[in-house]
């Protein structure tokens, strides 16, 4: 969800005054105590919401050995190394220190209430048991109090974690620097920004938000005002002080971002003065500032697939530009998270253009159908002749409409619900995609993806793939077990039909005919301008990224990261070993060299261990029976002995553009090979080469994904689509985040969940 930006004061805190206190707003205006009322309304005391301290305390070194143990035995049932260590972590949370994570929480939304900094720290260490993760909460709305809030609450959390050596969760500082735009040539999509050290002078002062200059007028202030005044609907009713405060809460965090001037473009970051909000509009000015603070530091991209904000005919060619990128920051890529996949390349596109530039609506192609069509056929569908030239003219005024508004274009089409839609703008054969799919944007068009612009080598990415959670709730690695939708997932909603009206844009009759989106006012960002509804059936439980480190500690953690030995997995803790095999050594996944023989690899993977009910003895010990109930929801990381079986080992190369514009869809193999594991029940080990390599001569990326036996999933099928002879749907049964689906029904499906390595990039030499 996007942070809201900023909040003034407006009707919304004079129809809570006339509320509260019997009488008319403008007496309050006309007196001046609108304004001094109004003011305390929205800043409180000027008290900052607090991190908390984490309740729990440093595992026992029993836990720590019987984790270690466990993938032992799974390494040497392979044959790898039995020393290894293998570490899961999450590397994108949010606390309510996010504007989009304190809407989550209010009562209208069903939510619980703030999640500070602290929950992530207990919640990782006896709910999920993971080794590390890193606070990244939005820097649109990180105040300075709240930047040095979350980096003591880091502290807190790491010197609990005993010997620095071997600590038993390492936690970094960080924010997401959460970027969009709302034409295709200016959106550069969301990055979380994390740093090696926690000591406060290897920090920045200030987190860089891309708030403020280039800004899209879709994302500015007015549209924002109107959400805060529905958001408060159900209080003016009952204005209670239990039910207000969540509400003044929200009012005062957003305030205090508002209030925040922003710094001055000139200087460097270490003379910009310590109380302002500094920004960055595109890649290239973030990474400078961040080379300016000289710390340590990584960029990593995430959400590029997701069409939810992204705009219809983004790519990433862009970021591959001059200054855009930095391979020695930008180390890392999120392949998938709660919110889906980013992993895999199609051709199909939700817009065309043709040769003046102009938008067009795509046609069908198989197994894919553009929103932008789907709204010609919703319209045909309400003609009372559908074939006669002034509905054929309706149709095609529609879906140019849709192109017209972008993101919003289901907006043009008059009482139309979520289920009219069906399954238009999804990837229908990806493993649990992104909503919205933005192939254009997904890993495997950045493997192919190269920038002519310079002599010599042409640019290209040069990223390690990992996974993680991107949730809301200060959850970090969510995806241990599939339970707790409302609470484990972003799917939110009102809890009433009633509370539901009040938050969406007031229903049209279905005419035969569209909007002129000149016409179409939007009346709040999250539910006029996102389409919010079908998005709650892509919300999924939380991936992981898992690194094989020579140690426990800070500095092992991040030396693995740079050297990109990393592998993010759908959830589950799958072990994955992926080398090149050079002679007697073996160089591991994330391995970039110039090669000219035919390269030899081998995979090891073995499923991760199956689940018991309940916690733990050691997270009934380390938290209280309160607070392991509120943070856990009263399941635990609790592993057995068994292993889930890996079905097989699908392996994808992708060659690199040898001129600009080659196509993509060309170069991508995936999956070039496919080995059956079936006859290895207790992990895989498979080797294989490539003889077509030396006469490709071109650049050439391997990866693999290892694939586990299906289990239920939370929305693990988005839509629920009922389809017809020919595989099309035909029907959804939408997994709803509001009252329509119960709160305790997980909507679980099969799933095959599974775990991608880093490629290994070979170059054939220059």
């Amino acid at each position: 969800m996007v942070a809201v930006k900023a909040v003034g004061i407006n009707l919304i805190q004079l129809e809570l005054m006339q509320k509260l206190q019997g009488r008319p707003a403008t007496e309050y205006v006309g007196r001046g105590l609108g304004l001094l009322v109004a003011v305390l309304l929205m800043a409180g005391c000027s008290e900052e919401f607090p991190p908390g301290f984490p309740e729990g305390r440093r595992l026992t070194e029993t836990v720590l050995e019987e984790r270690q143990r466990a993938l032992q035995e799974g390494a040497i049932a392979l044959g790898a190394d039995p020393a290894s260590q293998i570490l899961f972590g999450d590397l994108h949370v949010h606390t309510t220190y996010s504007g989009d994570a304190f809407l989550m929480a209010l009562p209208f939304f069903q939510g619980e209430g703030l999640y500070p900094p602290a929950d992530a720290c207990d919640f990782a260490r006896y709910c999920s048991s993971l080794d590390f993760f890193a606070l990244t909460d939005h820097a649109e709305f990180l105040t300075p109090a709240h930047w040095k809030s979350t980096k003591q609450s880091v502290r807190d959390c790491n010197v609990l974690a005993g010997d620095l050596s071997n600590p038993d969760l390492v936690a970094f500082s960080g924010w997401e620097w959460t970027q969009v735009r709302a034409d295709r040539e200016n959106h550069f999509g969301h990055h979380n920004v994390i740093f090696r050290d926690i000591d406060e002078d290897l920090l920045p002062t200030r987190p860089i938000s891309a708030r403020g200059y280039g800004e899209s007028p879709q994302f500015k202030l007015p549209v924002v005002r109107p959400s805060l005044r529905t958001l408060l609907r159900p209080v003016l009713a009952d204005p209670s002080p239990a039910s207000l405060l969540p509400y003044l809460d929200f009012l005062r965090l957003a305030s205090a971002a508002a209030s925040m001037p922003l710094c001055p473009r000139s200087g460097t970051v270490r003379e910009l003065p310590p109380d302002c909000m500094e920004t960055a509009e595109e890649p290239a000015e973030l990474l400078n500032k961040l080379r300016q603070w000289g710390f340590p530091a990584m960029v990593i991209p995430h959400g590029t697939s997701w069409g939810f904000y992204t705009p219809p005919g983004s790519t990433l060619d862009r970021k591959l530009e001059a200054g855009q990128y930095d391979p020695q920051i930008q180390r890392l890529f999120e392949v998938w998270s709660g919110h889906g996949g980013a992993e895999e390349y199609r051709s199909f596109r939700a817009v065309d253009y043709d040769e003046q530039g102009q938008a067009l609506c795509p046609a069908l192609v198989d197994g894919y159908t553009p929103c932008c069509w789907r709204a010609g056929q919703i319209i045909e569908e309400r003609c009372e002749d559908p074939g006669s030239q002034a509905c054929q003219d309706q149709v095609r005024l529609a879906r140019q409409r849709y192109i017209q508004l972008g993101v919003a274009g289901h907006r043009v089409i008059p009482g139309a619900t979520a289920e009219d839609w069906l399954d238009c703008g999804q990837c229908t054969d990806c493993f649990a995609p992104a909503f919205h799919y933005r192939p254009g944007n997904s890993a495997q068009y950045a493997l192919a993806l190269r920038n002519f612009e310079a002599p010599g080598r042409p640019r290209a990415f040069r990223y390690g793939f990992i996974a993680s959670s991107d949730v809301h709730s200060a959850r970090p690695g969510t995806g241990y077990k599939e339970y707790g939708r409302l609470r484990m997932t972003e799917a939110i909603g009102p809890s009433s039909p009633e509370l539901a009206e009040a938050f969406s844009w007031q229903r049209q009759p279905p005419e035969p005919a569209s909007l002129d989106p000149s016409t179409i006012k939007v009346e709040n960002v999250l539910t006029n301008y996102f389409e919010v509804e079908r998005q709650a059936s892509y919300f999924m439980t939380g991936g992981l990224v898992a690194v094989h480190a020579r140690g426990r500690g800070r500095e092992d953690l991040w030396e693995a990261m740079h050297e990109r030995r990393v592998y993010g997995t759908s959830g589950p803790r799958i072990l994955l070993w992926f080398d090149l095999l050079e002679g007697v050594d073996a160089l591991p996944m994330g391995s970039e060299l110039e090669y000219r023989e035919v390269p030899r690899f081998r995979v090891r993977a073995a499923g991760a261990l199956r689940q018991l009910p309940g916690c733990p003895e050691h997270s009934h010990a380390g938290l209280s029976p309160e607070r392991l109930a509120r943070l856990c929801q009263g399941e635990c990381y609790h592993p057995s002995r068994e292993r889930h079986r890996i079905s097989r080992i699908e392996v994808i190369r992708v060659q690199g553009q040898r001129f600009p514009g080659e196509d993509v869809a060309t170069l991508v193999d995936d999956p070039w090979r496919v080995f059956s594991c079936d006859e290895q029940p207790q992990g895989c080990v498979v080797e294989f080469e490539d003889l077509e390599y030396p006469l490709l001569e071109r650049e050439v990326s391997y990866y693999v994904r290892a694939i586990q036996e299906p289990t239920l999933a939370v929305n693990g099928d988005p839509l629920r689509c009922e389809r017809d002879a020919e595989g099309r749907c035909i029907k959804t049964h939408i997994c709803h985040g509001d009252w329509r689906t119960p709160a305790t029904e997980d909507c679980l499906a099969p799933l095959e969940e599974r775990a991608w390595s880093s490629p290994i990039y070979l170059l054939p030499g220059v």
